[in-house]
């Protein structure tokens, strides 16, 4: 008989190409560099061809090895299809779902959403990467990427979790310093804490206004590629920030933040994105009906 790679190696494999190394593969898989380079030696052996360019600090992908990695994660997501066919036969769906959001995102709404999911299905195993930029679903083994605003990818699939707006504020004590904005384009003038969004060039801010619509190329002296970190300097009263109106309520309520232009906002839907053979999944769908009706209604609606 013909001897065919263990689907287990083929997940090492893509995991070494998504982490660009051995030792933080084995660091995910806590597993030891050694056991990784085991696999991969034997992968290469009953493939008969070389996969990866190994350096001290980073495994870069041979020729062989790219046309290997399609084949890797088409096999491999065809598994996690059989896979969750078998669970929807189940009362309970079994497996891992990974899952990935921007860190504010992750933090605020769904650390708290998937501590209840996971009590709901104890077969269920939950990872949850939080990045803010874009992510490949294929490439990264994303079986549901939540993310703010319009999803321009045709080849996925994207589900509505809740209605939000992007809108402008900021602490009081900057307001006193430099006084309130009365149209978008004074906030040329002002400090604007910028943070890279997954959906914009960093620095462009965008606000309608009924049919009007403004785009504003903004500057401040500090900008991060984290929201946290913008989050902290706006409280300490450093800028204006531009945040979604959920991860704004509290501050408002509060009278830690004020409303900015109060006229003006920006549309961004919270939305759950999966591809085609995913959605059919049983443990990705039960996790889409927990997290709709949990923005919807009850403790975690926005």
């Amino acid at each position: 008989m013909e001897t065919f790679p263990e689907l287990r190696d083929l997940q090492i494999f893509c995991t070494v190409v998504r982490l660009g190394s051995f030792a933080r593969c084995a660091a995910e898989l806590g597993a030891s560099s050694s056991y990784v380079s085991k696999r991969m030696a034997i992968l290469e052996r009953v493939l008969g061809c070389s996969l990866l360019h190994r350096t001290t600090r980073q495994a870069v992908l041979t020729d062989d090895g790219q046309a290997i990695l399609r084949w890797a994660l088409s096999m491999l997501d065809a598994a996690h299809e059989m896979q969750g066919a078998v669970s929807a036969v189940r009362t309970e769906p079994r497996g891992t779902v990974r899952i990935s959001a921007s860190f504010r995102l992750g933090r605020r709404l769904l650390t708290p959403a998937l501590s209840e999911l996971s009590l709901r299905y104890p077969f269920l195993d939950f990872s949850l990467v939080v990045v803010d930029r874009p992510v490949d679903l294929i490439a990264e083994s994303i079986d549901l990427d939540i993310r703010i605003g319009a999803v321009p990818e045709p080849h996925l699939i994207a589900h509505r979790l809740a209605g939000s707006r992007r809108i402008l504020c900021a602490s009081p004590a900057y307001i006193a310093r430099r006084g309130m904005p009365a149209e978008p384009q004074d906030l040329r003038e002002h400090a604007c804490l910028a943070f890279r969004e997954r959906d914009q060039p960093l620095g462009t801010w965008r606000l309608q206004r009924g049919g009007d619509m403004h785009t504003v190329k903004v500057h401040g002296p500090l900008s991060s590629n984290n929201n946290d970190i913008i989050w902290q300097w706006a409280l300490a009263g450093h800028g204006i920030i531009r945040a979604s109106e959920w991860d704004c309520a509290e501050s408002l309520a509060s009278g830690e933040m004020v409303r900015v232009l109060a006229g003006y906002d920006w549309p961004a839907d919270v939305w759950a994105v999966t591809t085609h053979r995913q959605a059919s999944s049983a443990k990705v769908r039960v996790c889409l009906q927990f997290l709709k009706d949990r923005f919807a209604s009850g403790p975690f609606a926005r």
